[in-house]
């Protein structure tokens, strides 16, 4: 697998910078996240993962939250036709101590160029425009708050994705004296602890005699034009009723009846595997509301909103 370590630029400020990006032709921009690169993409064996997120959780254990000056925006030229943000001040001390921290096998790599911490803001552009846009933003210049390390995964069609990620703090070691047991919070489980966590529910719903753990998706469907994926639905399905967890359409190809068509694939999916009730949970008031109402989908109750949320609805159909 093929595999990058970076520090992901936060929000809001990652709105503001991908908002540069589009505007400046970024030919990376849908692609790839806003970010800093630590180890450029490197080449590294399924068997050698857990030595991947090992170096990945070490790295970032030694290293504290941080902020960093970003801009003003300066290129490569005429090296490389790129525009970037460069990180300036303080700050940047950490990163360079964070990177040497990461840069080791296997997430090493030979290097072609030396390296810079920097935002893209600009790859794969005009000249020209590359030009242009230091000209524009040449007064532009941010703080960024970094407080957490990640590893990205390349997908079909040279996309990046988050594949796990590191807080900057040590692990809390419990239970010291006896059996010490380390304790550490992350956005989501790597792909170790998925694998893990995977299998012990298997067993504990085998354990119960239900063969499995009835809220893991089993039933997904997915959309493609012309060989791009623009539409997945994701839910369960068992014993008579199936829930649907997630429906998300492309962006650019909404409002054309991709979602009905996916809707109505999940629905069949589900009936063909004897489940006539399904159910889904909203937010209220959106349009993931609205659009299932018009579909057919009824109001079976709502959830209060919690602290910094809103309030839920709950709908089904019967078919």
């Amino acid at each position: 697998m093929r595999l990058g370590v970076v520090l992901l630029v936060p929000s809001p400020l990652r709105r503001e910078v991908d908002a540069f990006r589009r505007s400046l032709g970024d030919g990376t921009f849908g692609r790839v996240p806003a970010h800093v690169t630590l180890v450029p993409p490197v080449n590294v064996n399924q068997a050698d993962l857990g030595d991947a997120l090992r170096v990945l959780r070490e790295a970032a254990a030694a290293t504290r939250p941080f902020s960093v000056h970003l801009g003003p925006p300066t290129s490569f030229l005429p090296a490389n036709p790129v525009l970037y943000l460069p990180l300036v001040g303080e700050g940047r001390g950490a990163v360079f101590a964070l990177r040497e921290r990461v840069f080791r096998p296997p997430l090493a790599r030979a290097l072609t160029w030396p390296f810079v911490p920097h935002v893209t803001l600009a790859d794969e552009a005009d000249p020209e425009r590359v030009r242009a846009g230091q000209v524009a933003l040449c007064d532009y210049g941010a703080e960024a708050y970094f407080e957490r390390l990640h590893l990205l995964r390349e997908e079909p069609g040279r996309v990046w994705r988050p594949f796990a990620d590191a807080a900057f703090s040590a692990p809390a070691v419990v239970g010291r004296g006896s059996l010490p047991l380390e304790v550490s919070v992350t956005s989501a489980l790597d792909p170790e602890a998925r694998a893990f966590s995977d299998a012990e529910w298997d067993r504990h719903w085998a354990s119960e005699g239900l063969g499995g753990d009835p809220e893991r998706p089993n039933l997904a469907v997915t959309a493609r034009r012309e060989g791009r994926i623009i539409a997945t639905a994701e839910g369960w399905a068992r014993a008579g009723a199936a829930f649907l967890d997630s429906l998300i359409v492309a962006e650019d190809v909404r409002n054309q009846g991709v979602g009905t068509h996916v809707l109505a694939a999940y629905e069949a999916a589900a009936l063909e595997r004897g489940c006539p009730r399904l159910a889904a949970d909203v937010w209220a008031g959106s349009r993931a509301e609205a659009f299932y109402r018009h579909r057919g989908w009824v109001e079976e109750g709502r959830r209060p909103a919690w602290w910094g949320e809103r309030e839920r609805v709950l709908l089904r159909r019967d078919r």
